[in-house]
């Protein structure tokens, strides 16, 4: 490696670990005290609220370190121009794209460092960040999961159901048992799916069973669609249900495959799927976009309008790589296609625009 390339990752790590680890303070900071009034009603103590704001640092820390890279690759390529440093590298005949190799060096290694935390420390922290907020802060306790099912006890009722989707909201394989007061069946229904539409729970493909008075018979009758009144929203099944960012790839793949298996629809799932392996590979392309941004002539007079662009830029590539996302989950877009999008708009967009800059 040459002295050039040394200095290059030095300067570049330097600025990136300020960078990074203003805006992750800044989050500790804002996230704590926008939380105030909700940890001082709920059981958790201000340690401990602490606590649950710093489980969330590592998946913070993936989802900025795209940010990161393209405002400390802007900042280098921005310092070396203003010093004439990029003049001097040019009139000895080298390249500015020479400088490129670090800079890709750089995108890859990350990558595989977004990677390696998604696969290990994330899943972990957020599985405990997840249930002190729904358990601990919402206190939540009238919900409970297994391994493939999800229980619910609302008042007199006892809900199961096999399947949830928490981008439809629609759940799959439902049974509602109701008792009476001397806790003895009064009713059940069997759904084979439903949704929920304006503040009601929709089912369909209905089978109810009615207790009728001492007997020990039981009126069946069937709908091909009800309104069934429970006291539970999405937001509550949200609370139990095990979350992508708390799994894994390869959990994450056996559980679509899972999914699948029992018949039912796993696009959400895929989506997110996809999206961990996609993700990580934005670090190359903002390298790339940030070292355009800071050769330009404008960033050698005016650096702060250069890190201007660099943060639309990054904005823009969340808004695409959100609708690309949202695009993948309404199943308008195939999983996989819906993933890299964001990435291949981009990565066309960086490419040209260094290649413009030279």
């Amino acid at each position: 490696m040459s002295c050039l390339h040394k200095y290059w990752l030095k300067e570049f790590f330097k600025f990136f670990s300020i960078i990074q680890l203003l805006i992750l303070v800044l989050f500790v900071f804002i996230d704590y005290l926008s939380r105030m009034e909700r940890f001082l009603n709920s059981d958790i103590s201000l340690m401990g609220a602490l606590g649950y704001v710093l489980l969330k640092v590592p998946f913070m820390f993936v989802q900025l370190t795209p940010a990161g890279i393209l405002l400390a690759a802007i900042m280098i390529f921005g310092l070396m121009n203003r010093n004439n440093e990029l003049l001097a590298i040019r009139s000895s005949g080298i390249s500015v794209y020479f400088l490129m190799k670090p800079a890709i060096l750089v995108g890859v290694m990350l990558a595989a460092l977004m990677l390696f935390l998604g696969e290990t420390i994330i899943p972990i922290t957020m599985a405990k960040s997840n249930y002190i907020k729904y358990n601990v802060i919402s206190k939540a306790h009238n919900i409970y999961s297994a391994k493939k099912d999800i229980w619910i006890k609302s008042d007199n009722k006892l809900v199961h159901i096999n399947f949830f989707d928490p981008v439809k909201q629609i759940v799959a394989g439902i049974t509602v048992t109701s008792v009476d007061k001397d806790f003895s069946l009064a009713s059940r229904i069997d759904a084979e799916k439903g949704y929920y539409n304006q503040g009601k729970w929709v089912f369909e493909n209905i089978v109810e069973q009615v207790h009728t008075g001492d007997s020990k018979d039981y009126i069946v009758k069937s709908y091909d669609k009800k309104i069934v009144s429970l006291a539970i929203k999405p937001e509550d099944l949200k609370a139990v249900l095990k979350k992508s960012d708390e799994m894994s790839f390869f959990e994450l793949k056996k559980y679509v495959a899972k999914v699948e298996y029992e018949g039912y629809d796993a696009t959400t799932y895929k989506v997110d799927l996809n999206a961990k392996i996609a993700f990580p590979f934005i670090c190359i392309i903002m390298v790339l976009t940030g070292a355009a941004t800071g050769m330009r002539s404008f960033a050698k007079e005016n650096i702060p309008a250069a890190i201007a662009i660099g943060v639309v830029i990054a904005l823009m590539y969340w808004v695409v790589y959100g609708f690309c996302l949202s695009l993948g989950y309404g199943s308008v877009l195939p999983p996989i296609i819906s993933a890299w999008t964001a990435n291949l708009f981009f990565l066309c967009f960086g490419i040209l625009y260094l290649i413009n800059t030279e």
